[in-house]
């Protein structure tokens, strides 16, 4: 428990010099959280799902877009924490240097990579909620209720920005970070019920996707999107924080050991 004894607030000072990187680059941080989900939407939700029948949730009916949108959010979550972390940091670590610069100052390593986390994870959050204004402007959220997606982008943010960092801390180059891409974020991607119902896949299939991460989210942004809220989200709420925690102190102590070496 040394790495949770050395983390202190000097972490939101990484956090911050992310952050004032960003905005020197916005548009590019800005507009993708934006557009993405209109393509999604209108490629998949109006243009596919003029073909698809209503699907079922929470034993009501909904348009297929409706059923799509709130899987764009956790999507959205998803891929903004994770690369963040795994690419961003990645790069940050190799090839710019910035973690040894950092080194020269006052914070400890583990301030450092708890700060890529929480940066991983802000990411994360502000595309669920550049995402969720996109689908609200579309009608397809309701209030109060979608309130909740914020924390769930949160927790989820941090999971897979723990994943990041960890993939990242296991990659000895950049090229092997296409793998976890592949084995790990794609399979996420179609089999997390984003797309359709879980209950629409072999009875092994169903199982394996309830331990894929993603599910977990999807399963709170959908229902909270639908206003269909039940105490058994606590459970999803649960497995992500557990999760978050746990990838994110592994990921922090095998980048720092690949850092002292």
């Amino acid at each position: 428990m040394t790495i949770l004894r050395n983390i202190s607030l000097r972490l939101f000072r990484v956090w911050q010099r992310n952050f004032d990187v960003s905005l020197v680059t916005w548009k590019t941080n800005v507009l993708p959280p934006l557009l993405e989900p209109l393509l999604y939407i209108f490629a998949f939700g109006f243009g596919l799902g003029a073909y698809v029948e209503k699907l079922s949730f929470g034993g009501k009916t909904y348009e297929y877009v409706a059923y799509l949108a709130p899987g764009m959010v956790a999507v959205g979550v998803m891929f903004h924490a994770v690369f963040e972390c795994m690419y961003g940091a990645f790069v940050r670590m190799r090839y710019q240097k910035t973690f040894d610069a950092i080194l020269h100052t006052p914070l400890l390593i583990e301030d450092i990579l708890a700060g890529e986390v929480l940066w991983g994870g802000t990411k994360g959050l502000f595309a669920g909620t550049a995402i969720l204004a996109v689908i609200t402007a579309f009608g397809l959220a309701s209030y109060p209720e979608s309130l909740l997606i914020l924390p769930a982008a949160v927790a989820g943010g941090i999971m897979f920005a723990g994943f990041g960092l960890y993939f990242a801390a296991v990659s000895p180059y950049i090229d092997n970070l296409n793998l976890p891409t592949f084995l790990f974020i794609t399979p996420m991607f179609l089999f997390s019920g984003t797309f359709f119902p879980l209950d629409g896949m072999p009875g092994w299939l169903q199982s394996l996707a309830w331990i894929l991460p993603l599910t977990h989210l999807v399963t709170v942004t959908r229902a909270a999107a639908f206003g269909t809220l039940s105490w058994s989200l606590l459970v999803n709420f649960a497995f992500m924080v557990v999760v978050g925690f746990a990838v994110s102190y592994i990921g922090i102590k095998l980048m720092k050991e690949r850092l002292i070496k």
